[in-house]
C-alpha cells in the first residue's frame, strides 16, 4: 500500500493509473490488518511528546467517504472532475502523513457519507486505512452523517473502536450514563526521562455533538447535552488535580484541546476583523445554546476548540480566551467550492525548555492549514496559546526557543 501511495502523493491530480494503484492496493489489505488485536486495548498506548519537546495533531474533517472510486468529487474543478472519486480523499490523507509527520491523526466527523455509502464497514475501513496503514495514533468522533448507512451511531463508534491503532473510545468507563457515542479523553504525557515524564501535560477532549434535535419543538443540529458536560467537568477538575499534586506540582492545570464535529452557536461570534481564515457560509450550529463553551470558559483548562461540519469556513477566531477553529472541509466526495482547495489543521504543542536542562510543560500551541495543491501550500499560522500570556505565568520568564 506504502508504493501506491506515494505515487499518489506526487500529484494532487489522479490519473487513471494511479487510481488504478490504489484501488489494488487497498483491495489487498486483509480485514485483519485493520482491526486491532484483541487482547490489547486501547489503554496500553500511551500518548507523549517526543525527545524533541513537539508534539503534532493533523485533524482532518469532513472526509464523507463513501463507495472508493465510484464516488465521485463534488464542486470540483472541470478539470478535475475526470477520475475524481474517494481516493483523492484517501491520497491527501496520505501526502499529509509524508509532510508533517503528525504524532496523532484527527479525524472530527462526518468520516462517511452515509447517504451514498452501500456498506457502513467497508467505507469506514477504506475511509480510515490511510491512518492505519502509517502506524500512527488516531482518533475518530462522529458527525451527523456517519450513521445513515447500515450501522447505528454506535455500530459506527463501535467498530471504530475495534480498529487498528485508534485511541478512540465509545464513552469513558467511569461515566454511568452520558448521552451519545464517542465521548472520551486522552492524555499526552510529558518527555521520557523528564520530569513531567508521569503527568499529563496536553489533554485531550473528545465529545459527541450529536445529528439531528430529538426533541419534537427544537428543529436543526443536535447538540453536547448536559450528561457530556458534567463528564467533561468532572474529567477537567481531576486532571487539573493531578498536574498541580506532587511530584512536580504546577500552579494551573495543564492545557486542553477540544475535539467534536459540530460547531457551538458562539462560532457566530466573529467578523472579518477578529479572525483568521475565511468564513463563506453560516454557522450551522444548533438552534439551541445548551451552555458547553460557559462550561469550558469555567473549567480554565481548554484553550482551543476545533470542529467540522461548515466545509467553506476554515476560520479560527479568539473569545473570552479560547480560540474556536474551524478545519475546512477535507474530503472530496463532500460539498465544497470549485477553486477552493481542499484542506486540512495541523496544531503543534511545543514544551518549555528548563533552565536546569530537559523539557517541562506545553510552553506553546500554534497551529496552520494545509491545501491540497500541487505543493501542500501552508497558509494562516496562528499562535493559539503561550504559557506567557496566560493566568500562570512564572516571575521569571524563560527565554523563546
Amino acid at each position: 500500500m506504502t508504493t501506491s501511495l506515494t505515487l499518489l502523493a506526487s500529484g494532487y491530480n489522479l490519473n487513471t493509473t494511479f487510481v488504478v494503484l490504489l484501488i489494488v492496493s487497498l483491495s489487498l489489505l486483509p480485514t485483519g490488518a485493520l482491526a486491532a488485536e484483541p487482547n490489547k486495548t486501547h489503554q496500553q498506548k500511551k500518548l507523549r511528546f517526543g525527545s524533541n519537546g513537539v508534539f503534532k495533531i493533523l485533524q482532518v474533517a469532513d472526509m464523507h467517504f463513501a463507495d472508493g472510486k465510484s464516488s465521485p468529487c463534488l464542486d470540483v474543478l472541470p478539470n478535475q472532475v475526470k477520475g475524481c472519486s474517494d481516493l483523492n480523499t484517501s491520497a491527501f490523507i496520505h501526502r499529509m502523513i509524508l509532510a508533517e509527520k503528525p504524532n496523532l491523526i484527527v479525524f472530527t466527523g462526518d468520516n462517511i457519507f452515509g447517504f451514498d455509502a452501500t456498506d457502513a464497514v467497508k467505507s469506514l475501513n477504506a475511509a480510515f486505512a490511510p491512518a492505519i496503514a502509517s502506524n500512527i495514533p488516531w482518533t475518530a468522533i462522529l458527525g451527523n452523517h456517519d450513521q445513515e448507512s447500515t450501522l447505528s451511531r454506535e455500530g459506527v463508534m463501535k467498530h471504530i473502536v475495534g480498529l487498528k491503532n485508534t485511541l478512540s473510545q465509545v464513552n469513558p468507563p467511569e461515566a454511568k450514563f452520558i448521552d451519545g457515542f464517542g465521548n472520551y479523553n486522552v492524555e499526552v504525557g510529558g518527555v521520557k526521562g523528564s520530569s513531567f515524564e508521569n503527568k499529563s501535560v496536553l489533554n485531550l477532549y473528545f465529545l459527541d455533538s450529536g445529528d439531528y434535535s430529538t426533541v419534537p419543538s427544537i428543529p436543526g443540529y443536535g447538540w453536547i447535552k448536559a450528561s457530556q458536560q458534567f463528564w467533561f467537568e468532572r474529567t477537567s477538575s481531576k486532571l487539573k488535580k493531578a498536574y498541580v499534586s506532587k511530584p512536580q506540582p504546577q500552579k494551573g492545570p495543564a492545557p486542553g484541546l477540544a475535539y467534536f464535529h459540530i460547531p457551538l452557536p458562539e462560532f457566530a461570534s466573529f467578523d472579518k476583523s477578529n479572525f483568521t481564515g475565511v468564513r463563506q457560509e453560516g454557522i450551522s450550529s444548533a438552534s439551541v445554546n445548551s451552555g458547553f463553551f460557559t462550561t469550558m470558559v469555567g473549567a480554565g483548562d481548554v484553550k482551543a476548540v476545533f470542529t467540522g461540519h461548515d466545509h467553506l469556513n476554515d476560520f479560527c477566531g479568539k473569545l473570552t480566551d479560547i480560540h474556536l477553529c474551524y478545519a475546512g472541509g477535507f474530503g472530496y466526495h463532500a460539498y465544497g467550492k470549485a477553486g477552493w482547495s481542499r484542506r486540512a489543521r495541523v496544531v503543534v504543542a511545543t514544551l518549555e525548555k528548563l533552565e536546569e536542562g530537559g523539557w517541562g510543560g506545553v510552553k506553546s500551541i500554534k497551529t496552520w492549514k494545509r491545501l491540497d495543491d500541487h505543493h501542500l501550500t501552508t497558509i494562516d499560522g496562528q499562535a493559539l496559546w503561550s504559557k506567557s500570556s496566560s493566568g500562570s505565568r512564572r516571575k521569571k520568564q524563560i527565554p523563546a526557543a
